[in-house]
């Protein structure tokens, strides 16, 4: 019996690929009423989705599939089809994308000035705050959070899962009226010549737009306070002079990852080798991954201390007045990155049980991205000189954090002994 369904599907597809779909439903429906296992019934009623016409018996099929295999991509596309996710036309080919245009292109920039006064107001740095920089009215920021992630899936049909920003950008001021040229990685600017705040609008039909923001904690003061007790617990003495640390936010992708990752492996058990085998489920959520290519080390280090998953809703009164990048590493690119940390936490998982387990492998195969959102992280950076090199700062803006690059100890212990220290 398990035979004859199987090959009632198969006729069934190969009738929908010759577009006999007439044929292809006959097959389909009667597999569907002989099915005796999962995968059977996931295929006959993916196809009859496809196939039919009617909205309400497309949407009825699909979710039969969805049902048994949540994280099928092509169901999970079509289903965006239907539901007007996701236009036909605007599915591309990963592996021959359309060429993106690198002419510069004029963008629109909100400027935020006081309603009161009509002076600039900018983010105060205190988490919450738009102020007024001079007759400081406030204006308390609403820090809800993200109602709901971005579908990996259909981020990936699209030019948005696959492109960074290559085209130079221009803005009017609205303030003075002046033209400016900015590079394709900013996200907010300050005007030259009138200090007026403004935070570019992206192009929606070519980018990913920002689903969250981590607020900027404090202000410079406290980083530059903040850089002097690390260098001091340090004992590092710059060679030079140290620039005051620059408040910015920088771009970090988060995906939430999901599967079933079957493993096998040996393990030394009474003078011989035996067998182990399992299945690891995982259900890792906001994998974080830098979108941008400074200091990648310090980096990873921030990574691990932002709450992601509590992050306000992106609102670009946040960057009023502070600088912003866009991500330079695709989310397609991230992607990778994040399904490369959920096998490396299988491996500890499974090593946790096993601690003298060898000959490890396992299939990744079942690894599924469902979801994904970008977030903007407030990051303080500088550099300070020694011994003739520059080593980089990173201080988290929302914990005060500090993580900086560091000279060699012996470099450092000489350094000393010469200071008589």
């Amino acid at each position: 019996m398990s035979q004859y369904d199987n090959d009632l599907v198969r006729m069934g597809i190969i009738h929908y690929k010759a577009g006999e779909y007439d044929a292809a439903r006959r097959y389909l429906d009667r597999a569907l009423m002989m099915a005796d296992d999962h995968q059977t019934r996931f295929q006959a009623n993916y196809y009859l989705g496809l196939i039919a016409s009617d909205p309400a018996e497309k949407r009825r099929h699909l979710e039969e599939a969805l049902a048994i295999d949540p994280n099928h991509g092509d169901a999970r596309r079509a289903m965006a089809i239907l539901e007007g996710k996701i236009r036909p036309e605007e599915i591309i080919n990963p592996d021959a994308l359309p060429e993106q245009s690198a002419e510069t292109k004029t963008v629109q920039a909100d400027r935020f000035t006081c309603p009161k006064c009509g002076a600039r107001m900018v983010f105060d740095g205190d988490g919450r705050t738009l102020v007024c920089e001079y007759c400081s009215r406030n204006q308390t920021l609403d820090d809800q959070g993200v109602d709901e992630e971005q579908d990996f899936i259909i981020a990936m049909a699209t030019g948005k899962g696959h492109r960074k920003p290559i085209a130079m950008q221009t803005f009017h001021c609205r303030g003075c009226g002046a033209e400016f040229l900015l590079p394709p990685t900013s996200k907010a600017a300050v005007c030259a010549y009138c200090a007026s705040a403004h935070v570019i609008q992206g192009d929606s039909r070519e980018l990913v737009e920002p689903d969250a923001i981590i607020p900027m904690a404090f202000k410079q003061r406290e980083a530059v306070r903040l850089l002097v007790e690390w260098v001091q617990k340090n004992k590092i003495e710059p060679q030079g002079k140290v620039q005051p640390p620059r408040g910015v936010y920088m771009p970090v992708w988060t995906f939430d990852v999901t599967g079933a990752i079957p493993w096998n492996g040996r393990v030394y058990r009474n003078k011989k080798w035996v067998s182990v085998s399992g299945t690891q489920s995982i259900f890792l959520n906001d994998i974080s991954v830098a979108a941008f290519s400074h200091h990648p080390e310090l980096m990873k280090k921030l990574l691990t201390e932002y709450d992601f998953q509590n992050a306000p809703a992106y609102d670009p009164r946040y960057l009023a007045g502070w600088p912003a990048e866009v991500y330079q590493q695709t989310m397609s690119a991230a992607s990778l990155d994040a399904r490369q940390q959920a096998v490396h936490e299988v491996r500890k998982q499974v090593r946790g049980q096993f601690s003298d387990i060898a000959d490890l492998s396992y299939s990744t195969a079942n690894i599924s991205i469902v979801s994904f959102k970008l977030v903007f992280t407030p990051v303080w950076v500088t550099e300070y000189p020694f011994e003739g090199q520059t080593f980089g700062v990173l201080i988290n803006g929302a914990t005060g954090a500090v993580h900086g690059e560091t000279p060699n100890r012996g470099v450092l212990d000489w350094f000393g002994k010469l200071l008589g220290k």
